[in-house]
């Protein structure tokens, strides 16, 4: 996810909250429900030990603005002489607005390599049986 321009952070579940809670605020409780096994919260954003819970993962990434309308203080790369930079209107592309759809087709891809990987070692596990 770190890949996608404008993407600073990702949290999985509760993400970056989890530092302020105790264990016990965080751990996401089982309970059976008509002979299924169900969670009370899903702190762990669907995903707990590297394997999938079966509850909706939850992923919210934290982007960057990427254009600051602030002077900055940067360098000339050719010169090395210390500048001051201030953006006069916008002028890059953003990719903030359409995060969501990139971010989700991207965790899908990684997980179908998993998978894929998955099976592969599968594939190895049952030949060296």
């Amino acid at each position: 996810m770190l890949g996608i321009g404008a993407v600073k952070g990702v949290e999985v579940g509760a993400g970056f909250a989890v530092k302020d809670m105790t264990g016990y605020q965080n751990n996401d409780q089982m309970y059976a429900k008509d002979g299924k096994v169900e969670f009370r919260s899903n702190n762990a954003g669907g995903i707990t030990g590297g394997l999938a819970t079966g509850s909706h993962r939850r992923a919210p990434g934290r982007q960057a603005h990427a254009t600051i309308a602030r002077p900055q203080h940067t360098i000339d790369k050719y010169t090395l002489e210390n500048k001051d930079l201030a953006a006069i209107t916008r002028r890059d592309p953003t990719i903030v607005a359409r995060v969501w759809p990139v971010a989700e087709n991207y965790t899908a891809m990684v997980i179908l390599d998993h998978l894929l990987m998955h099976y592969g070692y599968q594939g190895l596990k049952d030949r060296m049986a």
